[in-house]
């Protein structure tokens, strides 16, 4: 453990105190991805307001992901000596502004250009965040504070998410940007305010940060199932409100419903997780992405019922959460000396994976239909259990619990 780590940990600082800090945290979490997918649950308003077509309109999500995965490696080698708390601070404020901007945006040229930025500073945060999360706490409880802030994703698809639906139906779409950007400057104050001084203490070059998978093969392989997964989840989800309006006439209540029991299948996902990912985590991480297989196939074949939707819905939250947080602590447990640039790497895949996978499912969307995005996520979901399983006698990982106890 760093000097650094030992002067956060209890004795510095109170519990109390360090636990707010990774609750903050997990809001700062829950309002990046809240950004982030907005669009999802906003697609067909925004689509017709602003003229662009469905498949169009899925950009939003593309581009920022295009932005959040490219740019974090050099965000993050370039501010390797900046304190973590300020760089926090600073990427919630450029969320703030962005969401602002976004509310007002006349056309979608500028709705595209502000969430090219603010994809930038997304990634950034998936770098630091978790890290930042496991560092305010003794070694002992870093896993419990990654599965903290992790839980921040579940909360965003439980709550934020469905309830920007929600305000967008009884106003406008316009209306969850400007609430959200009032949000995010309420996070930046938490922030401020709980987050102590975190000097960077594993800091990289960029040349280190590309060499990573290079040079590691458990973590390259770990990328090659994260970004099949990704890629198969986002481009079905990010057209989830389309495809249940054509197969079921759903209603926007209904969606927003929908996005609910996802969302609280993540939280089960997630917390559920931690105990199994300890003792087993590539056996976990296996069963959670067959069961997002089975979920995607579920939708398919009941989708056209509300209460087959709902429960392919909620097996589907399940068994992302779950993927989630064993991806996580697989990357930490192959690279647990180089956490944050192993994090940029794989931000770098989830993100630019979360953008490709939106732009191919919104080219099948278009052109053969949105059922064609749901089986396109079918295909790469199960290319990512296969690579598993072909792969699953590789080197051994570190134990979670073993690489946690390195984590500076």
């Amino acid at each position: 453990m760093s000097t650094v780590d030992s002067q956060l940990h209890p004795g510095a600082r109170s519990p109390l105190r360090s636990w707010l800090g990774v609750a903050a945290i997990t809001a700062s979490l829950f309002t990046f991805v809240t950004t982030e997918m907005m669009p999802v649950g906003l697609l067909t308003p925004m689509s017709s307001s602003l003229h662009v077509a469905l498949g169009v309109a899925g950009l939003m999500v593309t581009l920022y992901g295009v932005s959040s995965g490219l740019g974090v490696p050099f965000i993050v080698a370039w501010t390797r000596h900046v304190n973590r708390r300020l760089l926090l601070t600073a990427l919630l404020a450029i969320l703030a502004v962005g969401n602002l901007v976004t509310a007002a945006a006349p056309d979608f040229a500028l709705v595209m250009a502000i969430r090219l930025i603010m994809g930038f500073a997304n990634g950034a945060f998936w770098a630091i965040g978790v890290s930042m999360a496991m560092r305010l706490v003794p070694a002992r409880h870093a896993n419990r504070a990654a599965s903290i802030a992790l839980s921040g994703i579940s909360i965003a698809t439980v709550v934020g998410i469905p309830l920007g639906t929600f305000l967008a139906g009884i106003s406008s779409w316009r209306t969850t940007f400007l609430i959200w950007s009032g949000l995010s400057a309420l996070v930046f104050l938490a922030v401020a305010l709980t987050i102590p001084s975190l000097p960077s203490d594993n800091a990289v070059s960029v040349r280190e940060v590309f060499e990573l998978p290079r040079v590691n093969v458990r973590l390259r392989q770990v990328m090659v199932t994260v970004v099949l997964y990704v890629l198969g989840h986002y481009s079905a989800y990010t057209f989830v409100r389309p495809f249940m309006e054509k197969n079921a006439h759903a209603s926007s209540a209904f969606i927003t419903g929908l996005l609910v029991v996802f969302g609280a299948g993540g939280a089960i996902g997630n917390f559920g997780a931690e105990q199994l990912v300890k003792r087993n985590p590539r056996g976990t991480y296996l069963v959670a992405r067959a069961a997002l297989v089975v979920s995607l196939l579920a939708l398919l074949a009941l989708g056209h019922s509300r209460a087959g939707a709902l429960v392919a819905a909620a097996v589907w939250g399940l068994a992302f959460g779950a993927s989630n947080l064993c991806q996580i602590n697989l990357v930490l447990a192959c690279a647990p000396d180089r956490f944050e640039a192993a994090m940029s790497i794989n931000t770098l895949g989830f993100n630019v994976s979360i953008a490709l996978g939106a732009l191919v499912g919104g080219v099948f969307a278009d052109q053969s239909g949105v059922s064609s995005a749901v089986w396109f996520g079918v295909v790469l979901t199960a290319g990512s259990v296969l690579v598993s399983l072909f792969t699953r006698r590789a080197a051994p990982t570190e134990a979670p619990e073993e690489a946690l106890a390195a984590v500076g």
